[in-house]
């Protein structure tokens, strides 16, 4: 068997890609980042399906025209180019679930019913017959589910909905799948409506907000004052005790005189050596 190397990855999408029954018609299609001669389904990790792909093709297909329990599971493709060993590595898994109506649909509950404010915590609540199941909730609008929980004790699962907003606003259902047919699963049940209004400020509130900006301007501006008259003080003190040291200071100017003595050797006959320390 030839083993892959780095060509590029091809991709597997289904059509229709969710809500398919058991009889219906779906499509996988593989498509292919360069010309392949060979394209091999694999279904849960074991080949399903090969078929040769004309040159001008850039995708290959594979159709169930009617579904059964069989067909459903997880799967990827794989190709191999034209007139070469190369073979690519298997496309990322798509799961074809297929609904079965043979499983009644789960119930559904909300708490606090229907109408909430914003930052609310909403729990809705879903459960059938105790199959042993994972539930999936679903919002619509959405393709994906957006929350799945394995069932506790009686069927039932709880999701939670935390501190929600306008945009969690819509319409929630749930699903299930049993866990011995994991790629299975129920037809969508009744519906809840979930409505977050936004929570108004309290009366007030904009004119409480405009009087603490305008104090907290005058404040800043007020400690601002204060800091340069001090910065001010400081300097003016500074610059009087300085101009006090150099009045004080030996030669009037306050100038280091640097260390000198008289030559010796030229001094007047008689004259004493004069010497003045210095002063470093």
């Amino acid at each position: 068997m030839l083993s892959p190397v780095l060509v590029p990855r091809p991709s597997l999408s289904l059509h229709p890609s969710q809500g398919v029954s058991l009889g219906d018609t779906v499509t996988l299609r593989c498509h292919l980042p360069r010309l392949a001669a060979w394209v091999r389904l694999y279904r849960e990790g074991r080949l399903s399906y090969a078929k040769r792909k004309k040159k001008e093709q850039d995708a290959a297909e594979f159709s169930f025209v009617s579904t059964l329990q069989e067909h459903a599971g997880c799967y990827q493709c794989q190709y191999r180019v034209s007139e070469s060993a190369e073979v690519s590595v298997k496309s990322d898994p798509v799961e074809l679930v297929l609904t079965d109506v043979r499983y009644p649909p789960s119930s559904i509950s909300l708490h606090p019913e229907q109408h909430v404010g914003t930052g609310t915590n909403v729990t809705i609540r879903c459960w059938n017959k105790d199959y042993g199941a994972t539930f999936l909730l679903h919002k619509d609008g959405t393709s994906a589910p957006i929350q799945r929980q394995n069932s506790s004790g009686g069927g039932t699962a709880t999701f939670t909905l935390f501190g929600v907003t306008p945009a969690d606003s819509g319409t929630y259902r749930c699903s299930y799948r049993p866990w011995r047919y994991a790629s299975m699963s129920s037809p969508l049940g009744d519906s809840v409506m979930l409505e977050v209004t936004p929570t108004a400020a309290p009366p007030g509130a904009a004119g409480s907000s405009h009087g603490n900006l305008v104090v907290v301007v005058i404040g800043g501006c007020t400690a601002a004052f204060v800091f340069i008259l001090v910065l001010i003080i400081f300097f003016l003190l500074s610059a009087r005790r300085h101009r006090t040291q150099r009045d004080e200071s030996p030669g009037g100017e306050g100038v280091k005189c640097p260390y000198f003595s008289v030559d010796p050797l030229k001094r007047p006959s008689g004259s004493p050596i004069i010497s003045f320390p210095s002063v470093f």
